[in-house]
C-alpha cells in the first residue's frame, strides 16, 4: 500500500493493540494490511468450525436414524400419529363443507367464504391461546382434563388446518361443478347425490387439499408447544423436539429429528400421488 495522505488515514483506524476477540460477528471494513490478515483468518477459522458442528451434526443424525434411535423414533411417530389424526378430522370437515359451498347458493355466502380464506392466515399461537383458555381449568371445558394432553395437540391442529382444506376444496369443487351443473341437474339428481359425484371425481384435487393442510399441521409449533407443554413421552412432537434440542444445543438429535421431519413429509407426497395415480394417466 502506497503511503500517503489515504494510508496513515487507514492505519489510524485500525491501531496495533486491536483485540480480534472484540468483533465476534461483524469486522469494521477499513483496515490496514497487516490486520485484516488477522481479520481473515479469524473469520475463516470461525466458519470452518461451524461447517464441522454441521457435518458432525449430520453424521450423528444419520446414525441415529439408522440405528432407530428409541427417542428419535418415539417423538416421530407420535408426531405423525396426532398430525395424521388431525388430518382426517379436518377432511372430515372441510371437504364436504368446500364442496357444499361450491355448488349451494344461499344468502350471505360470500361472506361464509371470504371468512374462511381469512382464517387460512389464522396464526397459530392465537389458536393455541384459545384452545388453551377454553380446556384450562377455569375454562368451560377445563372439566375433561385436556390441556397438555395429544388431544389438546390435535385440537388445535384441527382449527388451524381446516381453512386451508376448505378453501382449497372449495376452489377445486367450484371449477368441478361448473363443468357437471347441467348434466347433475338434468338428471334431477339430490344434493346429497351432486356432493358425492363431486367428491367422487375431484378426489385427486382434494388429495392435494389435504396434503396442504397435512403440511400446514406437520410444521406447527407454536399452537402445539402451548396447549402440548412439550412434556417428555407425552406430547413432544417433532417440531417442539427440534425447538427444544436446539436451545440445548444437542444439534446430532435435532438434525435427525429434522431429517426424519422432512421425511416424512416427502413419504406422504410420494405415497398420496401413488395411490392416486396421477402420474401413470398423465394427469401431471
Amino acid at each position: 500500500m502506497d503511503e500517503g495522505p489515504t494510508a496513515r488515514i487507514l492505519y489510524t483506524t485500525c491501531p496495533e493493540s486491536l483485540d480480534i476477540s472484540t468483533y465476534p460477528d461483524q469486522f469494521p471494513l477499513v483496515f490496514c494490511v497487516g490486520k485484516l490478515d488477522v481479520l481473515s483468518f479469524s473469520c475463516w477459522d470461525r466458519f470452518e468450525g461451524r461447517m464441522f458442528e454441521i457435518w458432525e451434526g449430520l453424521k450423528a443424525a444419520f446414525w441415529l436414524i439408522v440405528m432407530f434411535d428409541a427417542e428419535l423414533w418415539e417423538i416421530s411417530l407420535r408426531s405423525l400419529r396426532v398430525t395424521l389424526t388431525a388430518l382426517l378430522i379436518a377432511s372430515v370437515i372441510a371437504i364436504p363443507l368446500g364442496t357444499y359451498l361450491a355448488l349451494q347458493r344461499f344468502r350471505y355466502r360470500r361472506f361464509v367464504i371470504s371468512m374462511i380464506n381469512a382464517l387460512m392466515g389464522l396464526p397459530p399461537v392465537v389458536v393455541g391461546l384459545v384452545v388453551y383458555l377454553l380446556l384450562s381449568r377455569s375454562g368451560p371445558f377445563g372439566v375433561l382434563n385436556l390441556l397438555f394432553t395429544p388431544t389438546a395437540m390435535i385440537i388445535a391442529q384441527v382449527i388451524i388446518i381446516t381453512p386451508v382444506i376448505v378453501s382449497i376444496a372449495h376452489q377445486s369443487m367450484r371449477e368441478l361443478w361448473a363443468e357437471y351443473h347441467d348434466l347433475l341437474i338434468s338428471l334431477n339428481t339430490s344434493k346429497r347425490q351432486r356432493v358425492l359425484t363431486l367428491v367422487k371425481d375431484g378426489r385427486r384435487n382434494l388429495l392435494t387439499a389435504a396434503l396442504a393442510g397435512f403440511g400446514r399441521a406437520i410444521g406447527e409449533v407454536g399452537a402445539i408447544m402451548i396447549v402440548g407443554g412439550n412434556i417428555d413421552h407425552v406430547t413432544r412432537v417433532l417440531t417442539t423436539a427440534i425447538a427444544l434440542e436446539t436451545g440445548k444445543g444437542d444439534f446430532a438429535l435435532a438434525l435427525g429429528l429434522g431429517c426424519v421431519l422432512i421425511g416424512i413429509a416427502i413419504i406422504v407426497n410420494i405415497t398420496i400421488h401413488t395411490l392416486s395415480q396421477t402420474e401413470r394417466e398423465g394427469r401431471w
